[in-house]
């Protein structure tokens, strides 16, 4: 594929200097970058398994309580469907609630680790 780009000049650097192997190691070692795992991994483990959860009882509910699934709730809108339905809506739920919480809390960590790395390169 050809480009209207000119070809890098001799000596150029290819791109941003990158932190060495013992800056990123050191990194994942500090007290910052641990608070950020904790803070991840608090929010998301729980619900991803809370999720899981809610989806199998969705499921174990559609192949072994037909009777109970099957119950109108108005009109021809039954149980399962409601059920179904819900799936979509918690998706959507964890979706925002992960976006606020990464905005608020996983992000501003990530980017001063960020700077400091690029800063210390």
């Amino acid at each position: 594929m050809a480009t209207d780009a000119p070809p890098p000049e001799a000596g150029a650097a290819p791109g941003p200097v990158q932190p060495s192997t013992e800056a990123f190691v050191a990194e994942q070692q500090s007290a910052e970058f641990g608070e950020l795992r904790r803070a991840h991994r608090s929010f998301a483990f729980p619900l991803t398994v809370a999720f899981i959860a809610w989806y199998l009882l969705y499921v174990l509910l559609s192949s072994y309580a037909g009777g109970f699934m099957g119950t109108k709730v108005i009109g021809n809108i039954n149980v399962a469907f409601v059920f179904g339905l819900a799936q979509f809506l918690t998706t959507f739920l964890i979706a925002w609630f992960y976006s606020r919480h990464a905005a608020a809390k996983l992000d501003p960590k990530a980017e001063a680790i960020k700077s400091r790395m690029e800063a210390d390169a």
